[in-house]
C-alpha cells in the first residue's frame, strides 16, 4: 500500500454518488418487480441455477447507472481530465458487451456467440477510442507478433472478451461475481495509487462504489442479481483496466495484472480443460465449477441448518477469501515481475490442489 495512502481518499464525491445512484436503482427494481418480472425475473430452472424463488436478474442496469453517475460527478478541472477519459472510455466501449448481456437477461435468446463477439467488439472499441491495445506479455517470441498492430488489437479483443465471460461465469452464489470484481478493482486501485497513477487509482474507486451500491442488496440474501448485462460490463472493465494498468506504467508487468485476475481466469482455463477432457461442448454448463464444490462438500455440510441463502452467501464469502491471495500477491509483487510470475503460478497450482481436493476427495 502506497506510503501516502490516505483512508479519506475512499470516500470521494464521485464513488460515493455512484454507490448511492446504484444502491438506489436496486431498490427501485425490487419495489417494481410488479411491472417488469414478467421479463426481468430469473427463474429457479436450469444446471446453474442455485437460488430458491425468482429474482430480477438485470443489477447490471443498477452499476451501469452509477458509473454513469459517478462520471457525472467527477470534478471537471484540467487535473480530472485524464480520470474522465478513462471512465468514458469504459462506459462508451462497454456499451457493446452490456446491451447484449442485457437482452439475453430480457429475452434468454441471445446466443453464447452473439454475446462472446458482442464483448470482443468491446476490445474493439476501446483501442478504437484509445489506440490502447495489448503490445507485450512478458513473453519472447509473444512480445514480437504482439509488435504487429492487427495481432496486438485482436488479442486484446479476444483477452477483453474472454474476461468478459470469466465474470459471467464466477456469477453463481449471492454476490460472489460483485465481490470479486470489488476486491480486484481495489486491487488494481491500489497498485496504480503505488505508482501515482491517480488518474486510473480513481476511475478504479468509481467502478468499485457503483459494485458496492450493488453488493449490499445482492448479498447475502440475494435479493436482486448481477445478471449477464452486469457481468459482461463489469468483466470488460476489469480487462480494460488489466491492459491499462501496465501500458500507462512501464514498470508493472503485465504479470501484475494477470495476477489480480487469477480466480476468473483460472476458473475458465480449468472449466475449458474439464469439459474437452470429458468429450463435452466447452460453452455447456454444469455444476463442477470450484464454487459449486464448495457449495456442496463444505458450506453446506459446515452449517446444515443455515437458509439456503445464506449458504450460497456463505460460498461466496469463502471464494472472496481465495481471491484475495493473488490479489494481495499482486499488490506486494507489483514492482518485481518475476515474483509476480511466481505468484501467478502458485495461485494456480493452489486452485488446482483444492479443486482436486473437493472433487476427487484427495490432495
Amino acid at each position: 500500500m502506497p506510503s501516502d495512502f490516505m483512508l479519506l481518499e475512499l470516500f470521494r464525491l464521485d464513488a460515493t454518488m455512484a454507490c448511492a445512484a446504484a444502491l438506489g436503482v436496486c431498490l427501485l427494481i425490487l419495489w417494481t418487480r410488479p411491472w417488469h418480472g414478467s421479463f426481468s425475473m430469473d427463474d429457479v430452472i436450469g444446471v446453474q441455477k442455485m437460488h430458491a424463488a425468482p429474482t430480477p436478474r438485470i443489477g447490471g442496469v443498477a452499476i451501469a447507472f452509477g458509473v454513469l453517475v459517478g462520471f457525472a460527478a467527477s470534478s471537471q478541472d484540467l487535473a480530472a481530465s485524464e480520470k474522465r477519459h478513462i471512465l468514458s472510455t469504459i462506459i462508451l466501449a462497454g456499451i457493446p458487451a452490456f446491451v447484449f448481456g442485457l437482452l439475453e437477461d430480457l429475452t434468454k435468446r441471445v446466443s453464447v456467440r452473439a454475446r462472446l463477439l458482442a464483448t470482443m467488439a468491446s476490445g474493439l472499441l476501446g483501442w478504437g477510442i484509445t489506440g490502447v491495445s495489448v503490445s507485450a506479455v512478458a513473453i519472447p517470441g509473444i512480445d514480437w507478433l504482439l509488435g504487429f498492430t492487427a495481432v496486438s488489437v485482436l488479442f486484446t479483443a479476444f483477452a477483453v472478451g474472454g474476461m468478459a465471460n470469466a465474470v459471467n461465469i464466477i456469477d453463481g452464489f449471492n454476490g460472489l461475481a460483485a465481490g470479486a470484481v470489488l476486491i480486484m478493482l481495489g486491487a488494481f486501485g491500489l497498485v496504480a495509487r503505488s505508482v501515482d497513477d491517480i488518474p486510473l487509482a480513481f476511475s478504479c474507486l468509481v467502478l468499485a462504489g457503483a459494485v458496492l451500491g450493488f453488493l449490499l442488496v445482492n448479498w447475502p440474501l440475494g435479493k436482486i442479481f448481477l445478471g449477464d448485462g452486469g457481468a459482461y460490463f463489469l468483466g470488460f472493465a476489469l480487462a480494460w483496466i488489466s491492459v491499462l494498468l501496465p501500458h500507462r506504467n512501464p514498470t508493472i508487468s503485465p504479470w501484475t495484472s494477470l495476477l489480480i485476475l487469477a480466480y476468473p481466469v483460472l476458473e475458465v482455463v480449468f472449466s475449458y480443460l474439464r469439459r474437452v477432457r470429458r468429450n463435452s461442448h466447452p460453452g455447456q454448463p454444469d455444476r463442477m465449477h470450484l464454487h459449486h464444490l464448495l457449495h456442496t462438500r463444505v458450506a453446506r455440510k459446515l452449517l446444515p441448518e443455515l437458509p439456503q441463502r445464506l449458504q450460497n452467501g456463505l460460498t461466496s464469502s469463502m471464494i472472496w477469501a481465495l481471491i484475495a491471495v493473488p490479489s494481495g500477491l499482486a499488490i506486494l509483487t507489483a514492482a518485481r515481475p518475476r515474483w509476480a510470475l511466481v505468484a501467478m503460478g502458485l495461485s494456480a497450482v493452489m486452485y488446482g490442489a483444492l479443486y482436486r481436493r473437493l472433487a476427487r476427495f484427495r490432495w
